[in-house]
């Protein structure tokens, strides 16, 4: 996602680039093509709100900036709600036809095992670096690597879900069509059922990590077992809330908890269980996942599975300009700076680029302002954060400098429409005098 951000927004900007990607030719556990801008774990940009919403708003602004994944999101959208959510396959076919199809970026398909010596680089290799490169950064920087687990759902055939038990619906109805409305499958669960299935995730079989591991899950995308081991109540406050749904078939039966399936195609054929983000291994998934009602017969396209993240200290590693303090040619961007999600990740690469074309321009960018969501998320990685507890973090309004006089001290509507005003309003502002 940041490289391929970053590599439009620089050859944007008339300056040559060389966009270095190993896949196919070294391939990683989550990805399975040699496709730029591949999604893996969810195929939602979240949420598009950009009056109420963080990272509507970093939609919003990377919108504002030119951007490219953010523009070829929009021409795959699918129906989700108030969701930004996309065809995973046509969403990397179009990136990946836009970069190659332009004048000034060259593709090298093959793996960067160390840290260039010379050259101006942008280093956003995301999550699953290769471990050659991992060690040369470790080399570099000295420091031991940072990594969390992170989680993928499994995706269901939608000719395989029970539609006589499941129904259409998005949670509060959201969406403008009724498209939208209808853009997540609903399967219910009674409390028998439900406590069933808690106690079937307790004790299902689950994928071990090596002893000594220390790494820790991101809890933006926990496990549906972990959770489930938090308290027999955490699913049903969390991924499988009731709330705002109505059963079609039974109106006046309200579920003890739901499961929810998001579209994950243009053509409709396939859906991904929100929030199921799990480590049991496949056959165990299976035989749980179909104790849910109207998935008694599912059949997977994807099963889930979990993999280990790294992410660099880059509170104590990057200056303000994102570059390595100790080799100053290379700049980071995306998920491995600590920054969490797509969105975010392709941010981080837009602004790595104006960056880095601006320095080998000989000009001097104003401050990003820290009111934006782009300058709050470069504030976070870049010296906001405690390097000594650093860990990876969504965007989000308690990121940003508080909103002053009566509009801070209203309720909460009307705060999030103060910072996102104020946002939008600085990031002009940036975008006009950055040049």
């Amino acid at each position: 996602m940041a490289g391929s951000e970053a590599a439009w927004t620089a050859a944007n900007a008339g300056v040559p680039v060389v966009l270095h990607e190993m896949r196919p030719q070294v391939g990683t556990f989550a990805h399975k093509t040699g496709k730029l801008a591949e999604m893996v774990c969810s195929n939602s940009f979240r949420s598009d709100d950009d009056e109420q919403n963080a990272v509507g708003l970093l939609h919003w602004e990377m919108r504002a900036a030119g951007g490219l994944l953010i523009e070829m999101a929009a021409r795959n959208r699918l129906p989700a709600g108030g969701a930004l959510a996309v065809d995973r396959e046509g969403f990397a076919d179009a990136v990946t036809e836009r970069l190659r199809a332009h004048p000034l970026v060259t593709i090298d398909e093959g793996e960067i095992t160390a840290l260039p010596a010379d050259g101006n680089w942008i280093i956003a290799t995301g999550p699953l670096t290769s471990g050659a490169l991992a060690e040369s950064i470790r080399a570099a920087t000295g420091a031991d690597s940072l990594a969390f687990f992170d989680a993928i759902a499994p995706i269901v055939h939608a000719e395989s879900i029970d539609m006589d038990i499941a129904w259409r619906q998005s949670r509060y109805d959201k969406g403008s069509t009724e498209t939208e409305r209808r853009a997540y499958i609903n399967c219910p669960l009674t409390r028998d059922e439900y406590e069933a299935f808690v106690d079937a995730l307790l004790d299902s079989d689950r994928t071990e990590f090596h002893e000594g591991e220390t790494a820790r899950y991101f809890d933006g995308c926990l496990p549906i077992e972990v959770m489930a081991a938090r308290g027999r109540d955490t699913l049903r406050f969390g991924p499988m809330k009731p709330v705002g749904l109505t059963n079609a078939h039974r109106p006046d039966d309200k579920p003890h908890a739901v499961v929810q399936l998001r579209r994950d195609n243009a053509l409709g054929t396939l859906y991904n269980i929100v929030g199921f983000q799990t480590k049991m291994k496949y056959g165990a998934q299976v035989d749980v996942f179909r104790m849910i009602p109207g998935l008694q017969a599912a059949s997977f396209a994807r099963l889930g599975g979990i993999h280990r993240n790294t992410f660099i200290n880059s509170p104590r590693l990057l200056d303000a300009q994102m570059r390595l303090k100790a080799q100053p040619n290379i700049r980071f961007a995306g998920q491995i700076t600590g920054v969490e999600g797509y969105v975010e990740s392709a941010a981080m690469g837009l602004l790595a680029a104006r960056l880095a074309v601006a320095e080998l321009q000989g000009r001097t960018l104003p401050p990003v302002p820290p009111t934006t969501a782009i300058g709050a998320l470069l504030a976070h990685i870049t010296g906001g954060a405690d390097a000594a507890t650093f860990q990876p973090m969504n965007v989000n309004f308690g990121l940003f400098p508080p909103v002053e006089g009566p509009a801070g001290r209203k309720g909460r509507k009307h705060r999030y429409r103060a910072y996102t005003d104020r946002a939008k309003a600085d990031w002009r502002d940036w975008l006009a005098r950055a040049g």
